[in-house]
Parts: structure tokens; C-alpha cells; sequence
């Protein structure tokens, strides 16, 4: 016996779990339907069929090296088993890819994970067929992944499942979300405000205002915080540009504009000044207030930052004398220093 080959022990070990696998099929009757086992049967029935003639193929091969005396015994036995399984595995790649283009993803889907024991590939293929709550419980207790479980359920439209998996995976984001999707604004806006802190707390002041402006539908509270930012220098001129974005009024903008140019500390009016060049081009009617606040900051500045003045042209786009002027300032102080 122990010297028996190979490929005849692993046909008759295939022949005797083939035996107790159709056993296994047929009692199925007793609680699944007729159609479903005998599905089960046809593909379990190519398989053999696949396996059997890849024994009869590996067999002849082996008869083959044998006659022919070529190889070590131990040798040829590990490159034999070798050589099975690639050849079994292939074949049940190319019977899960039939299924796949047949588009029958739920028997491809078994051949995944069943022969091939690899279930991510099969909750993806049920994912790809359209069955998300399957593949989401495939996800959930055989691959342990619960962001792709979330998104099945997610897909399923069985959103307290995705939420519960969400919560526990810390997305509070997609949370809010799904509770919105669900018409559950309470808690929608519980979570969302969780992440307007988080946001602040790593002074991501923008983001924070985006989710109170878009996903809360709170205006006001996005422009307080954005106002913080600018006042606490996090993020500031971001904060800043976004605050005079978010102001649609063109009357309410140039008011806002004096108003904040007012209480700016001079360490930050270069920064304002940057932040007009952006107001001057939006309307017209701001670019009275925004040159004559450009002019006082250059004015002001122009001692410690002598290139300030440069920044006259982007509110005079259309005069070309002041381009002149600017150049013989710069001419008249670099011979200053000179001498």
C-alpha cells in the first residue's frame, strides 16, 4: 500500500468523499428547496468531472515517466501533487470565471468560496451580482470587513445595519448620513456635529463650516466659524476668503468688508490685502471699497515691505501710468540706497 501511486490514492480518497458529498446533497431535500439541491448537484457533478480528468491526464503522465525512468521517486511525487492541485485550482478558476460571464455570480460566488476557499473574492462576487445582503454577511463573518460589510448593507438600502457598522468603524460622517437618508434629522445632525468639532479641534475650520453650511443647512453657525478662524489664525485666510464667498448680497459684502477691515491688527493686513485682490474682481460695486483699503495697507506697509507696491496694479488692471509710477518708485529707491 505504501507503495502505491500517488494519483491512485487521491482517486480513491476522491471517490469515497465524492460518495458522502452527493449523501450530503440529497438530504439538503429535507430543507431546501428541489431546484436549489439540484443546482448544487450539477455543479458539484462538473467538478468531479473536471477533477476525474485531470487524474486520468496526471495518471498517463505518470505512467509515461515511469517507462521512461526519468526522475527520483520522491521527487516525481512532490512535483505530481504539485502539478494536481495547480491543475485542479486553474480549472476551478476558469469554471468560476464561466459562471462570472454567464452571470450567474451566485454559483461563481460558491466555487469562491467553497472550493477555492477564498471568500473575500466570493463576497465580491456576489457584491458584482447585486446581492449586497449576502455578500455583506460574507464580508461581516468569513473576511471580517466590516467597512465592505457597511457598504452592502449601505447598497441594500438596510441602513441601520450600515449604520451600526459605521458607528463601530468611527465614520461619524457617513453616519449623519444614513440617519438623514433614513429622515432621522436628530440624530443626523447629533453626529454631524461631532464631526464640526472634530474639524475645529484640528482647526480645519473650512471643512467644519462646510458640513454646518451643506449637510446641517445652518448658514449662520458656518459663518461664526469661520469667522473664529480668521480672529484665531487657524486657517486664516482660507477662513477668510470662504466668509466673503459665503455672503451673497453685494450691499451686506462691501459693509462687511470695511467692518472687518476695521478691527484687522496690522500683523494681518497683508493677508486682508491678499483677500482683496479676490473681492475686487467679483462685482463692480466692491471695487471702490476694496482700493481705497489696498491703497491705505500699501501705504502703510510700504516702509518694512518695499514690494507692496506692486500689488497697486491688480486694482488699477486698466491704468497704465500707475505701472510707471510704480517702476520709477522702485528705480528712485534702489538708487537710494545705493548711495
Amino acid at each position: 500500500m505504501n507503495r502505491q501511486k500517488f494519483t491512485e490514492k487521491f482517486m480513491a480518497a476522491f471517490v469515497i468523499l465524492a460518495i458522502i458529498k452527493i449523501i450530503g446533497i440529497l438530504a439538503q431535500l429535507f430543507h431546501q428547496s428541489f431546484l436549489s439541491v439540484i443546482g448544487t448537484l450539477v455543479i458539484f457533478a462538473v467538478i468531479t468531472l473536471i477533477i476525474f480528468g485531470v487524474l486520468m491526464q496526471l495518471e498517463k503522465k505518470e505512467r509515461e515517466n515511469k517507462a521512461s525512468g526519468r526522475g527520483k521517486k520522491g521527487a516525481g511525487n512532490f512535483y505530481l501533487e504539485a502539478s494536481l492541485f495547480d491543475k485542479i485550482r486553474n480549472k476551478y478558476e476558469d469554471l468560476a470565471q464561466k459562471y462570472i460571464s454567464e452571470k450567474d455570480y451566485k454559483r461563481a460566488a460558491k466555487v469562491y468560496m467553497n472550493l477555492l476557499k477564498d471568500h473575500y473574492r466570493g463576497a465580491k462576487t456576489l457584491e458584482k451580482g447585486g446581492f449586497y445582503n449576502e455578500a455583506a454577511v460574507i464580508y461581516l463573518k468569513k473576511v471580517k470587513n466590516k467597512s465592505d460589510a457597511a457598504s452592502c448593507y449601505e447598497k441594500a438600502k438596510q441602513y441601520r445595519k450600515a449604520i451600526e457598522l459605521y458607528k463601530e468603524l468611527g465614520q461619524k460622517e457617513k453616519v449623519g448620513d444614513l440617519y438623514r437618508e433614513i429622515n432621522d434629522l436628530k440624530n443626523a445632525n447629533i453626529y454631524y456635529q461631532m464631526v464640526v468639532d472634530d474639524y475645529v479641534n484640528n482647526n480645519q475650520m473650512v471643512k467644519g463650516a462646510l458640513i454646518y453650511r451643506k449637510k446641517m443647512h445652518l448658514p449662520d453657525e458656518a459663518q461664526k466659524i469661520l469667522l473664529k478662524g480668521w480672529e484665531e489664525n487657524r486657517d486664516a485666510f482660507n477662513c477668510l476668503n470662504n466668509y466673503f464667498a459665503n455672503i451673497f448680497d453685494v450691499k451686506k459684502l462691501d459693509l462687511q468688508i470695511k467692518e472687518l477691515y476695521e478691527k484687522t491688527p496690522s500683523e494681518k493686513k497683508i493677508m486682508y490685502l491678499e483677500a482683496m485682490k479676490h473681492e475686487f474682481k467679483k462685482d463692480p460695486k466692491l471695487q471702490s471699497t476694496t482700493r481705497n483699503i489696498a491703497y491705505e495697507i500699501i501705504a502703510e506697509k510700504v516702509a518694512t515691505h518695499s514690494e507692496i507696491v506692486n500689488e497697486l496694479k491688480h486694482f488699477n488692471p486698466d491704468d497704465e501710468v500707475i505701472l510707471k509710477d510704480i517702476s520709477r518708485y522702485k528705480t528712485g529707491r534702489n538708487k537710494m540706497f545705493r548711495n
